[in-house]
């Protein structure tokens, strides 16, 4: 049931994909460029194969060594996929549907594989059929739901796959993702060689930290640095609104107004992708449906009262960073697996013998980055207008709030050093 030589013909028209790119995601510019060049690079390919294969066929070749050397020619060209694309970024972005746009933009088969949680080398390879209950791999098993040689075969969550005693599944990936020996890709439940070389993989990750170095290196990265206020915006009122209305029996004609639509953003969601956004959506249908199913009148323009009066009370406020100036106290931005967070670091000073105080789970090089700071404000004294031993009579506490949550890096000097004058010379 695998197929040996079952093949789907290429729609590689560039025009095409960057229409299919933009009717099914909002924004991500570069990462569209991108896939279009890649894109580019197969139509070129694949035409030059063509023109080959045509130019062999008009001129009357005959005997043994003309036939070896076009077969060998055909080998060489077999592979019309010149990288295989890794999609990193955070949760929500649109890493799997990008996926499947390309697939439909290609006119190919798409299959997806997630590999979160798997553990075991035999998923990846197969096991031999000696065993009782013995599969093939997870790849064959794909190849042979897609029905064609060379669909688009997404590998999901590489970035979560664990190793035991059973293996290391990461390292069975190698042969399959590589282009030069991905020809011959050996199950052990096929026993046979395999030819994976027309297929399209794509992989995605949310962090880059866990895929190890020897897969990375055959995968070019792609990054999903996550939406603005403005795409998301974009996103929820040309796609997700409608689906949300659809998937739970609305009319279709209840509008969702402009300001209503960003006091959601702002105030309820705080995330890099649109889960979180597309729920709060979800949220306000499931309210308008049982208003409905009550016999009551559904709004037909959602304000920001209706949208206080079904989400609740405010859970973020996006302000913080816009009050006014303060003494002792700074704005720092912090790096997080889903995009960033705003914290503010705070100094207190107060009587005592010199003494630094540092609290707010710092990890070691945000420790030493206070220090660094204290050490700073201590040696330049005379620039920043303070007495020479001011140190002496005071003891300085530096807090950076949300005590529960680790933090450490190394960019937080300037902001530590910054809080620490402010409050030293008294100035905003």
């Amino acid at each position: 049931n695998v197929p040996w030589s079952q093949k789907t013909d290429d729609n590689v028209s560039i025009e095409h994909a960057a229409k299919i790119l933009d009717e099914d995601h909002y924004g991500l510019d570069k990462v569209k460029e991108r896939i279009l060049e890649f894109l580019a690079v197969m139509k070129i390919k694949e035409d030059n194969k063509k023109r080959r294969s045509q130019s062999k066929s008009g001129s009357a070749l005959n005997g043994k060594n003309s036939k070896s050397d076009g077969a060998e020619e055909a080998g060489k060209n077999d592979s019309i996929t010149p990288t295989i694309l890794c999609f990193i970024g955070p949760p929500g972005v649109g890493k799997t549907s990008i996926g499947k746009s390309i697939a439909r933009s290609l006119g190919r088969k798409f299959i997806r594989v997630s590999l979160g949680g798997v553990r075991d080398e035999a998923e990846i390879r197969g096991h031999r059929r000696t065993y009782v209950g013995a599969l093939p791999g997870r790849i064959i098993q794909g190849m042979k739901n897609a029905g064609t040689r060379n669909p688009v075969f997404m590998l999901d969550e590489i970035d979560k796959i664990g190793a035991d005693f059973r293996g290391d599944p990461s390292a069975a990936l190698l042969e399959a993702l590589d282009p030069e020996q991905n020809r011959e890709f050996s199950d052990h439940y096929l026993e046979v060689p395999y030819n994976l070389s027309q297929v399209m993989f794509i992989c995605t990750g949310n962090v880059l930290d866990t895929i190890p170095p020897a897969l990375r290196d055959r995968l070019e990265i792609i990054r999903f640095a996550g939406y603005t206020e403005e795409e998301k915006f974009h996103i929820a009122h040309k796609y997700l609104w409608k689906k949300q209305l659809e998937g739970h029996g609305l009319p279709t004609n209840i509008a969702l107004g402009p300001q209503a639509l960003r006091e959601v953003i702002r105030r309820y969601t705080r995330e890099s992708g649109v889960r979180s956004l597309e729920r709060n959506l979800a949220a306000i249908c499931r309210k308008l449906a049982r208003r409905l199913a009550d016999g009551k009148d559904g709004a037909k323009q959602i304000s920001i009262p209706v949208i206080h009066e079904f989400l609740g009370p405010q859970k973020y406020s996006s302000l913080l960073a816009e009050r006014a100036d303060e003494i002792g106290t700074t704005t720092g931005l912090a790096w997080t697996q889903v995009g960033g967070e705003i914290l503010f670091v705070e100094v207190a000073l107060m009587p005592g013998r010199g003494r630094l105080t540092l609290t707010g789970q710092l990890g070691e090089v945000m420790q030493e980055s206070a220090k660094a700071a204290f050490a700073y404000a201590r040696s330049h004294w005379a620039e920043l207008g303070l007495d020479r031993d001011f140190a002496k009579d005071i003891d300085v506490h530096i807090h950076v709030p949300s005590g529960a949550v680790p933090k450490d890096g190394p960019s937080a000097g300037v902001a530590i050093s910054t809080a620490l004058v402010s409050a030293l010379t008294r100035i905003p």
